[in-house]
């Protein structure tokens, strides 16, 4: 009888990846969720900007005179008045 020398052990190949594409996306909702976290608790408004700061100094007495007629003066020579 003959010998069968075409029998060879099958071999089978698993590709496994490490899954850092799932990593990304799971990094990316986080800080999407951590952004707007802040937003929601902070109470700031992202979608609204607002141009008018007032500080107020007290007890600064003719100083505060001098930097205020500055500011009037810085503001009509901006305006062209």
């Amino acid at each position: 009888m003959a010998t069968s020398d075409n029998n060879q052990p099958s071999h089978t190949t698993i590709n496994k990846t490490s899954g850092t594409t799932t990593g990304f996306i799971i990094g990316a909702l986080l800080v999407l969720a951590l952004v707007l976290g802040y937003f929601v608790f902070s109470g700031a408004n992202p979608f609204t900007s607002s141009d008018d700061i007032n500080v107020t100094v007290e007890g600064a007495g003719a100083a505060a005179n001098a930097v205020e007629g500055a500011a009037d003066a810085v503001k009509d020579a901006a305006t062209g008045n």
